[in-house]
């Protein structure tokens, strides 16, 4: 007990100590409020700063740029996707079931109102700051089809499905999964789907898919 009242008394005034880490990703939580609430343009790094709890010579010491930041808000959400389907993380090896967590995790990424609204920025700013959407292609799109697609390849080498082309058909399968629900909400005619009919989506799609290419 007097050890430790000793060292609450001598951290008395003083800042906590946060690790580079830590803080990136404090920054990066008041970052993507502020790109949704104001744009890309507008937002303010010294809101950002000020949101999260730091001078603005951290955040540009963690992150040179405006678009730096962009950069990582993206990867930080892709970082989350590859962890959920990590192959070696699957339980089991089963065809249909790991189809079905894939096509999951990427409709709960994508058609998420976050990802939507990310989306609708990216979109209507990219004339102007054409470094954004490279950013978000390379770090979103190319990310995850490399990901499903080297998934596909997996599965023809071990014999559970064949096809001729599985870039393309991977292409497909994410445009099956994705694009009439995320179209809707991009264009504000239907809310963004729930967890619960995204699930349910991917249950569907993977039962399409599979039908095509199973052997």
């Amino acid at each position: 007990m007097v050890v430790i009242h000793k060292i609450e008394k001598r951290s008395r005034g003083r800042p906590q100590v946060r690790c580079d880490d830590d803080t990136k990703s404090v920054i990066i939580e008041a970052a993507n409020d502020q790109f949704h609430e104001s744009g890309y343009a507008a937002a303010s790094i010294s809101a950002i700063a000020q949101n999260a709890g730091v001078s603005t010579k951290t955040l540009y010491r963690l992150f040179p740029t405006k678009a730096d930041l962009f950069t990582s808000m993206v990867s930080d959400r892709i970082r989350r996707f590859l962890l959920a389907v990590d192959g070696g993380t699957f339980a089991t090896v089963n065809l249909r079931e790991d189809l079905e967590r894939i096509l999951t995790a990427y409709g709960v990424l994508t058609l998420s109102d976050d990802t939507i609204t990310i989306m609708r920025l990216v979109i209507g700013e990219s004339d102007r700051f054409p470094e954004i959407a490279a950013s978000f292609y390379q770090r979103a799109i190319v990310k995850t089809n490399t990901l499903m697609e080297s998934w596909l390849r997996k599965q023809i080498d071990l014999g559970l499905i064949a096809l001729e082309d599985p870039q393309a058909a991977c292409g497909m399968l994410r445009g099956m999964m994705t694009m009439e629900p995320q179209r809707a909400a991009m264009l504000r005619q239907k809310p963004a789907p729930t967890t619960e009919e995204i699930v349910e989506r991917a249950r569907m799609c993977a039962d399409l898919f599979l039908k095509g290419c199973a052997i």
